[in-house]
């Protein structure tokens, strides 16, 4: 019978843990495993679907005007190719970012995305280079890291693998099987010998990267695992968890130490500060601390979020640190005291990836767009007006009276995120929809297709589409890469439809249907 992680407390704990010790027993009464499935839920819900509509207000000096607010949608791609001209941002993903790390020794950064792909940048010089695009990733890409000596980079995400790519030739090296859910966190040891990962599976994992081999699975956490962080020497190898713990497990054997933290509301974000064992943590009630890596007392309480804490990063020298959480809110903290140096609200959503460059005077950050943002801290750089458009393509709020209204509403609701409507757009998760109706499943040039949706004999037509949004992707198309997407409503499935007929064509499309066509009040073609 495996061991399981100690009982949460009622509220946010910000004082010094008293220590189960070494063998002690650790067994949960059955309100604690009510609350863990409780805590478990709620960061589900915090950390995927709620700081994806975040719009915090921003500070008095970056509220933008009205006409940056809500521009009209003839401006969106104007603004969209206006926002790459800025200097440093990494463009080229299909969808928003979810991992950054950035490897001090080579110049290099790491970006990890919605659109199932990490890219390989050369940050050293003033313009950013991409040197690799790598998308052998069957799920959305939540977590990047360098494995020390420059030669290999981890990718791991949505499929519950870890992926091993070659940095020099870009080919995958190998891929680590085991999770059964989503992997949230990685984490490589400084001797570059084992990687960890955090997966939604409740469990931690350790592998072996001078063998290629799986090692041991790191099993008692109550709810899903975020975060993963190694200690100092690699012997060790601390978990953070959704279900308000921090636990300290043993490489050698994946045993059990002990809790090293219990913090009563799920922990999003864990890093260990270099030259020591210190750690920092950002919990789902937007708390932000640093506590002792060996007795778990609390060292400090850092400034805490409005909302849940999504990304952390950390740097030894000059020894700063920076926090990020659902209300868009980025602070660059000093390590030795807590001290806020920067800080920076984005008025557009969350952040969900940090990382600094080599020496500290920058960073980059990912959110809902599809692009990581380069920031000047020192000396610093004040944003000018965000020109990325918003709402994003996901945020569109419309007339659900209006039939191609309410079909736009659908598309950017459930399909934008992963397909665009443009004949360029084919970066993102899915295969872009233009002049999608009649053309076979499978077939359009330049998508990785899964090799069980090439073998369907289907050609889109309405009928064909109305099937796939009612029946679902698992049953219409068994194999596919396409998440999960049902639509009962059949006036809902036909109004999107219904927009998709136009929108995919090139065809100008106003309240009622083509503009300048004669159409239906509803929208239908004649």
């Amino acid at each position: 019978m495996r061991r399981r992680l100690g009982q949460a407390k009622r509220r946010p704990n910000t004082k010094p843990n008293a220590m189960c010790s070494v063998g002690s027993s650790l067994t949960l009464d059955p309100t604690y495993i009510s609350r863990a499935r409780l805590l478990a839920a709620l960061a589900f819900i915090a950390f995927t679907l709620a700081p994806a509509f975040a719009q915090p207000a921003a500070l008095p000096s970056e509220q933008p005007s009205a006409a940056e607010a809500a521009p009209a949608k003839s401006d969106r791609r104007a603004a969209g190719q206006q926002r790459r001209a800025r200097p440093g941002n990494l463009i080229g993903h299909g969808g928003p970012i979810k991992a950054l790390a950035v490897d001090a020794g080579t110049g290099r950064a790491l970006t990890g995305s919605f659109d199932y792909a990490m890219m390989v940048w050369d940050v050293g010089a003033e313009v950013p280079v991409r040197l690799h695009r790598l998308d052998d990733h069957n799920g959305a890409v939540n977590a990047v890291a360098f494995v020390p000596g420059g030669k290999l980079a981890l990718a791991a995400g949505d499929d519950g693998a870890v992926a091993v790519w070659d940095l020099a030739t870009g080919k995958l090296a190998h891929r680590f099987t085991g999770h059964t859910a989503k992997i949230a966190g990685l984490a490589v040891s400084a001797d570059g010998r084992w990687a960890a990962s955090a997966s939604w599976d409740r469990t931690a994992r350790l592998w072996d990267l001078g063998k290629l081999a799986p090692g041991p699975a790191l099993e008692g956490h109550q709810g899903p695992v975020n975060a993963v962080a190694f200690s100092a020497d690699g012997t060790r190898v601390y978990s953070a968890s959704a279900d308000g713990t921090i636990g300290l497990w043993s490489v050698a054997d994946g045993s059990f130490q002990r809790p090293l933290l219990r913090h009563g509301w799920g922990i999003n974000v864990l890093a260990r500060l270099s030259g020591g064992e210190r750690l920092v943590y950002g919990g789902l009630n937007g708390s932000v601390a640093m506590v002792d890596g060996e007795t778990g007392a609390t060292v400090m309480e850092l400034p805490a979020h409005e909302r849940p804490v999504l990304a952390l990063a950390v740097l030894e020298k000059p020894g700063i640190i920076a926090t990020g959480g659902g209300d868009g809110v980025i602070r660059v903290l000093r390590s030795a005291d807590g001290t806020e140096i920067e800080r920076y609200r984005n008025p557009y959503g969350p952040v969900w990836a940090l990382a600094f460059v080599a020496d500290g005077t920058a960073l980059y950050y990912g959110g809902l767009d599809d692009f990581a943002t380069f920031w000047r801290i020192a000396p610093r750089e004040a944003f000018e007006a965000i020109d990325s458009p918003f709402p994003r393509r996901f945020q569109v709020r419309g007339d659900a009276s209006d039939r191609i209204a309410a079909g736009e509403l659908q598309f950017a609701r459930k399909c934008s995120v992963c397909h665009t409507l443009q004949a360029d757009g084919r970066n993102r998760a899915g295969p872009t929809l233009h002049k999608v109706f009649g053309r076979k499943i499978g077939t359009l040039d330049g998508y990785p297709y899964s090799p069980a949706l090439k073998k369907l004999e289907i050609v889109w037509t309405p009928e064909t589409l109305g099937k796939l949004f009612e029946l679902g992707p698992e049953v219409f198309t068994p194999g596919s890469k396409m998440p999960l997407q049902k639509m009962t409503d059949t006036a809902q499935r036909e109004a999107l439809i219904a927009f998709l007929e136009l929108a995919t064509e090139d065809r100008p499309i106003d309240a009622n249907g083509p503009a300048g066509a004669e159409s239906s009040a509803q929208g239908e073609k004649k």
